[in-house]
């Protein structure tokens, strides 16, 4: 040990070149950040720093939960027949991501609704697959049977429910009034004579008809979303390569298994930085020995 520090205090500037260049090789992005979804104590999904293998491909650059934004008023026990969005994540470990994937989109289709999305990631190894798809709200209930039935275990299963009834029904009483001032402003048109009234009521009348288009728009995007539920199912031969940690204090089987990744992932850096480095030896090595020849030079001559 006190040879090693001896090296160092009589080898100043090697060892600062060595440093720079191992952060040069650390700035290089050779021990990459990783990320994976776990599931939060509400039930929801958290991203958080981890390994690579327990990711999942990203749908189109958007978030894995897609929660509608809309704002939930009090609801009226009035009405019987109620708009509710309904949304359903699946994490599902199945025996053949592939075959899984494609049972899913027929099973959706045979009901009535389609696919929005459908990616694979590694289908050579650890495959692992997200879909989306819409089935009629009445078929809701026996869809999500069918795709559990499909799987060796279901991790986790997320059901949303969003109920916009409300809104539709404020949306509706807004149309009415837009409507019935439309009617007045066309009155107004009929009875004007001077050009700049008749051009001022039809900016008008152009101002309302976009309004009422804005909110049958939006009455209709409710009502499509109401009946077409969304179901997003994450598909993995492997359970920790899921959108979920699982919440036991103590699985020796999951610890084993993360070990073995763990000690994958650093026999993996290392080799990265013993090839970083020795490409570096092209410049590093003839470096060290033009300082060691010089200081041995300079040795010589105060002898």
């Amino acid at each position: 040990m006190v040879g090693i520090f001896s090296w160092i205090k009589n080898h100043k500037l090697i060892c600062v070149l060595i440093v720079i260049i191992i952060y040069l090789l650390g700035k290089n992005s050779i021990f990459l950040p990783r990320t994976y979804l776990t599931s939060s104590s509400n039930g929801g999904i958290n991203l958080s720093s981890s390994s690579k293998m327990s990711a999942l491909p990203s749908v189109g650059g958007s978030n894995l939960v897609d929660m509608i934004p809309l704002s939930e008023s009090a609801p009226n026990a009035n009405i019987k027949d109620r708009l509710v969005i309904k949304n359903s994540y699946l994490s599902l470990q199945v025996s053949k991501v592939t075959e899984v994937q494609k049972q899913v989109i027929q099973k959706a289709e045979e009901l009535g609704g389609y696919m929005v999305n459908s990616s694979i990631d590694n289908p050579s190894d650890v495959a692992s697959a997200t879909v989306i798809v819409r089935i009629p709200s009445k078929q809701f209930e026996s869809a999500l049977q069918y795709y559990r039935s499909l799987s060796i275990k279901v991790v986790s299963e997320n059901l949303q429910g969003y109920d916009v009834t409300d809104q539709y029904t404020d949306f509706a009483a807004q149309l009415k009034t837009y409507e019935k001032t439309k009617v007045i402003f066309e009155g107004m048109l009929d009875k004007a004579t001077n050009v700049q009234d008749i051009l001022q009521i039809q900016r008008e009348i152009i101002n309302i008809q976009a309004s009422i288009d804005s909110i049958k728009g939006q009455q209709d995007y409710l009502k499509k979303n109401a009946e077409m539920a969304k179901i997003t199912l994450y598909l993995s031969t492997d359970e920790l390569a899921l959108p979920y940690a699982p919440t036991e204090t103590w699985r020796p089987k999951v610890i084993f298994k993360q070990a073995v990744r763990s000690l994958v992932g650093t026999l993996r850096n290392i080799g990265s930085l013993i090839i970083w480095v020795g490409v570096y030896s092209v410049l590093l090595v003839p470096i060290i020995l033009i300082i060691i020849f010089i200081r041995r030079r300079i040795q010589v001559k105060k002898f």
